[in-house]
């Protein structure tokens, strides 16, 4: 009996375990059956050009909605456009290895990232990964950037058809190796420093919680051409087709080349050799020949004054860029422009805030809405002692008899409080309107600072912001600022506490909220991110460009003279009105005949 039993036992272990054997073997053909049947069908789906098939329409809904919902933290710059000359990464010798290694991380997963065929099925993704390289290997280089403008089409909503923009190919000693050197851009100051981060400089942090958790960087005001052209880059519409292009942009860091001869009594030769050059090489390129340059620009990080040397003596300031015959031709941007002179355009200094996510911009406008000022109005400067015009004496003195309603910061030397961000935005935070006199110029970097802190700028001449940055103020500047006559202050005929009491609380409050609103305006997102739909000082400094070169090709097609539009002396008045009559700013643009030179 007990044998029988050992028997039975034996024969069911044995069904058993033959059962197991048949149950692995099934599983075993079922996942080869579907591995086999998964590569088939990727490879039909993707290895085959079904667009090319009559009728037929290969993008699937999955795939239309991923690239609608497709939000690149980082978009690097494309390969084809920057080979040879063009610069591809800012970080140069002078970036700490901590900030270049996680440049090229970033660079490295933005590339993965903006691949044509990142359609991400979470089941799949592992093969995907795999076969990638292979897919990218047999993509046509050249394509490279009209394809990462479609995506951007398709993501954003907005055509490329118009917007498409050029990078000109220039050698590198007019950008980036200016920067391997950068302790030779400022003889006043060490720029490298200022570099870091694509040109946003040193992160801040949040001293004192005067700013927020991110998004601040101590930002030099004259690093506006790196920062630009690091923007440029992650561009929706480049182009490597010029005869696409609506535009051209060309990567010369003018400002930084003019102010390397600046000072200590560098001969005009070396001052103008850089901008003769370039306009030399930009001249003899097939591109320059579609509308003989017009469809140019570029950025010149200074202001206006610094690239416009109107007579041949060593002594006199300055190179003369923007004299030249091609650069009459081309829109030069500017930190400043020219009330007298139609070829240069103004848009805003860099502050220290770059934002990464429309929620940083929404987040910081919000706060500024709920701060509570108790100061009327505040000044933070120095004064003018060698320019007779200046009204900056008179303005401290008004502050000073008035301590109560006014706070002044006052900028004595190289080591005060302005040039710690901390102490300039915690002042303007404080107060209800912020005072912009002019300085050695017409503009300065401050009226943006207080603009960022929803301060009401005061100015005391148009110069200083209505006729220059048309692209990104309102052209009612009543909505967002007040305007007292300079002569008033210099004759002491007005008193600015009274002017600015006797506004109603509810007028204050509908102006700044307009200040609030212009905050994006004003701003430059940091290159490594993007915005989604907020548009900021590039973008606006983009639109105004293609705008501008549109309206002077379709005249071109008529057969008019730009030129002849308007007498370039009254700039000031056709580019901020559309007319060149009278105006009751007339006297403040008023030149001598030794002040045009």
């Amino acid at each position: 009996m007990l044998h029988r039993r050992q028997i039975i036992i034996r024969s069911r272990n044995l069904g058993k375990k033959m059962e197991n054997s048949l149950a692995t073997r099934s599983r075993h053909k079922f996942w080869f059956v579907f591995f086999v049947f998964f590569v088939s069908w990727y490879l039909l789906l993707y290895g085959i050009d079904w667009s090319s098939l009559p009728g037929i329409v290969t993008t699937s809904r999955y795939e239309a909605s991923s690239i609608e919902s497709f939000r690149p933290t980082f978009i690097p710059p494309p390969t084809p456009l920057l080979e040879n000359n063009v610069s591809s990464n800012f970080n140069s010798s002078s970036t700490n290895n901590a900030t270049t290694d996680a440049t090229k991380s970033e660079t490295r997963s933005g590339e993965e990232s903006v691949d044509e065929n990142d359609n991400v099925v979470p089941d799949l993704e592992a093969l995907e990964k795999e076969l990638e390289p292979l897919l990218r290997k047999n993509e046509p280089k050249d394509e490279k950037v009209e394809k990462n403008a479609t995506q951007e089409d398709k993501k954003g909503g907005k055509s490329c058809e118009g917007r498409y923009i050029y990078v000109a190919e220039i050698p590198s000693r007019f950008n980036e190796d200016m920067l391997k050197h950068c302790k030779l851009l400022n003889k006043w100051e060490d720029m490298c420093q200022y570099l870091v981060n694509m040109g946003l400089g040193p992160d801040l942090g949040n001293p004192q919680r005067v700013f927020s958790s991110k998004g601040w960087f101590t930002t030099n005001q004259f690093s506006l051409e790196v920062l630009f052209h690091n923007r440029m880059k992650q561009y929706d519409c480049l182009t490597n087709d010029s005869s696409k292009a609506a535009a051209v942009f060309v990567p010369y860091y003018a400002g930084f080349d003019v102010s390397r001869y600046l000072w200590d009594d560098f001969n005009i030769s070396m001052r103008d050799a850089g901008a003769i050059e370039v306009a030399k090489i930009l001249k003899e390129k097939p591109e320059w020949k579609t509308m003989w340059g017009r469809d140019h620009f570029m950025i010149a990080g200074r202001i206006t004054w610094d690239f416009r040397r109107g007579i041949e003596e060593d002594s006199a300031w300055g190179n003369k860029l923007m004299l030249l015959p091609e650069s009459q031709n081309m829109t030069i941007l500017t930190i400043e422009s020219s009330p007298w002179n139609r070829n240069d355009f103004a848009i805003p200094y860099p502050t220290y805030f770059h934002p990464s996510s429309d929620n940083d911009v929404f987040q910081w406008q919000n706060r500024m809405r709920r701060l509570r000022r108790r100061v009327l109005f505040s000044f933070a400067g120095a004064p003018r002692p060698n320019l007779e015009e200046s009204i900056r004496s008179e303005i401290m003195e008004q502050c000073l008899a008035t301590r109560r309603k006014c706070r002044l910061l006052e900028c004595k030397d190289l080591h005060n409080k302005c040039n710690k961000p901390v102490h300039v935005m915690k002042l303007f935070q404080s107060s209800h309107f912020c005072l912009q006199p002019s300085g050695d110029s017409f503009t300065r970097r401050s009226t943006f600072d207080s603009i960022l802190a929803g301060c009401i700028p005061v100015f005391f001449t148009p110069g200083s912001a209505y006729i220059q940055y048309i692209w990104h103020l309102p052209k009612d500047y009543t909505k967002y600022s007040v305007l007292i006559p300079e002569d008033d202050v210099r004759k002491k005929k007005v008193s600015i506490e009274n002017v600015l009491s006797r506004i109603p609380r509810s007028q204050v409050a509908a102006m700044r909220e307009e200040v609030i609103k212009l905050i994006p305006n004003v701003v430059y997102a940091d290159p490594r991110s993007r915005l989604e739909t907020v548009e900021d000082a590039f973008d606006l400094a983009v639109k105004g460009v293609l705008e501008r070169v549109d309206v002077m090709r379709k005249e071109m097609r008529q057969g008019k003279n730009y030129s002849m539009v308007f007498d370039e002396e009254y700039s000031w008045k056709y580019y901020t009105f559309g007319t060149l009559e009278n105006h009751e700013w007339d006297h403040y643009f008023l030149r001598t005949s030794k002040e045009k030179y």
